[in-house]
């Protein structure tokens, strides 16, 4: 941590450890969010629908496997509802990749 090394270098006190600790999370939490935000914007910066759907329907049969794991078999949904969660976030996602790949190209 970069704050461990200021303190260790020029002995800095305690309240200024703790101020450069938080900065150091704030830039670190800053960075993860706009790494997340980046995720759902298509190639020109605008936020894409498809993205968003397909990354919360990934999400959502990921924990519903997941948690199905840990209960009884009469309690599993309906294979049928796995397979179209799956087919939506594949088709989502295929589109959305499809968009970019294929999109219409701005006139420069």
């Amino acid at each position: 941590m970069p704050s461990q090394l200021l303190v260790r270098l020029w002995g800095l006190n305690t309240p200024l450890k703790k101020i450069l600790n938080i900065y150091y999370k704030f830039i670190t939490m800053k960075k993860i969010i706009d790494w997340i935000s980046g995720l759902l914007k298509d190639e020109k910066g605008t936020p894409s629908s498809k993205r968003f759907v397909g990354i919360l329907a990934g999400v959502s049969l990921c924990i519903t496997l997941f948690a199905n794991q840990f209960t009884e078999e009469h309690i599993a949904p309906a294979e049928s509802l796995v397979n179209a969660v799956a087919a939506l976030a594949f088709g989502a996602l295929g589109l959305a990749s499809v968009d970019k790949i294929w999109g219409k190209k701005s006139e420069e």
